[in-house]
């Protein structure tokens, strides 16, 4: 862990801004830190009624039965995120239960040959069922991956995300209009963020593991270790990873001039762009340290937001930032591509132990882009 509320933990990484620290985080350094074993210097609303009954008689019947085989399609589980259906359920539960009146869905059934729209109860019971499916895959792979429970089922994501603030304590001079820092996100459910930082280790295991338990994770990426194997992550990215950024070379950016710590970063962003074809929206600094250069230099660059973490996760152990030494809601865990060669074990063992840890606490991960 890179540092504690009370205390720290040292694991390799630089220090961190302190909980109860003025803008710690923001003082620039010239030596750059050691980082472990890294090497050098790493988510549709309602028709608003017919203007007439030539609208009903003609067109509108058609677009009626389409929209019923649409919410039939959501209720049934088929979201659009490939979350495994739980906002297509919710959406379809939305739209089966709204403004029309049962005439009018009546008259869009018998008008265009189909099926009227499920309604709330229809949906949850979909739902119920895919969400048992699930589940039941999920304890399937537990037992093949050796987890001596279950991985918690996600909630559905939010309607709405929650508004992230920076952290108090993580502020720079004139932070207004700058990404905020945070390390854990507002909310109320027993949710954490599993993260995966630089991309050193490319151990398929890891990719088969993720997918069979569908534990969902992200990943923030420094070029100069991921470089050698791009199709590593275009495979997970095809798994539903989102990839973000963590700079071309991993540097201790306080160290450096803004310039250069725009060139770290807004080159990463166009990298993961070119390569894997989506501009990331968010970024973690290396070694959790930043200043006021680097938070502008990363919202120049199209940054919305700087996660950092609560927790930190290795095969053997749990290192916290925060006195209570435990999970919170919404707190997001840290780990690394590391294999044997760096830890006690490899990538498939850190995640039964931070899995061992989320599930014995009664929480679930969930994805972090579906917050932020």
């Amino acid at each position: 862990m890179c540092v504690l509320l009370v205390m720290a933990v040292g694991s390799g990484c630089a220090a961190e801004p302190g909980h109860d620290g003025g803008g710690a985080g923001a003082t620039a350094s010239a030596a750059a830190p050691a980082h472990g074993q890294e090497p050098g210097s790493p988510v549709r609303g309602e028709r608003k009624g017919r203007e007439g009954e030539d609208a009903r008689e003609g067109a509108g019947s058609r677009k009626e039965g389409g929209g019923s085989r649409k919410a039939e399609d959501r209720a049934e589980g088929r979201g659009d995120d490939g979350e495994e259906g739980r906002e297509g359920a919710r959406k379809g539960s939305g739209e089966g239960g709204g403004g029309r009146g049962k005439g009018e869905r009546g008259e869009g059934r018998e008008r265009a040959g189909g099926k009227a729209p499920a309604g709330p109860a229809e949906a949850l019971a979909a739902y119920a069922k895919r969400m048992k499916k699930i589940q039941a895959a999920r304890a399937a792979a537990a037992r093949r991956w050796g987890l001596r429970q279950v991985p918690l089922p996600a909630p559905p994501p939010p309607d709405e995300k929650p508004r992230i603030t920076t952290r108090k304590g993580f502020e720079v001079d004139r932070h207004k209009g700058l990404p905020p820092v945070f390390t854990t996100v507002p909310t109320k459910q027993k949710v954490v963020f599993l993260t995966i930082d630089d991309g050193a280790e490319k151990d398929p295991e890891l990719l088969r593991m993720m997918s069979e338990l569908q534990i969902p994770y992200s990943a923030f990426l420094s070029d100069y270790v991921v470089r050698d194997d791009y199709g590593y992550f275009e495979k997970m990215q095809d798994r539903g990873v989102s990839l973000h950024n963590h700079t071309l070379t991993h540097p201790y950016l306080p160290a450096l001039p803004y310039a250069k710590q725009r060139a770290e970063i807004c080159g990463q962003q166009a990298r993961i762009e070119k390569r894997f074809g989506e501009r990331p929206r968010l970024f973690r600094p290396p070694y959790g340290s930043y200043n006021r250069d680097t938070l502008r230099a990363a919202g120049s660059c199209g940054v919305k937001a700087v996660p950092l973490w609560a927790a930190e996760a290795f095969p053997d152990h749990m290192e916290w930032r925060e006195w209570d030494r435990d999970l919170h809601p919404g707190d997001i865990i840290l780990t690394h591509f590391r294999g044997k060669a760096e830890w006690k074990g490899g990538m498939p063992d850190m995640i039964r132990h931070v899995m061992k840890v989320v599930t014995s606490k009664g929480y679930a991960v969930a994805r972090l882009e579906d917050y932020v």
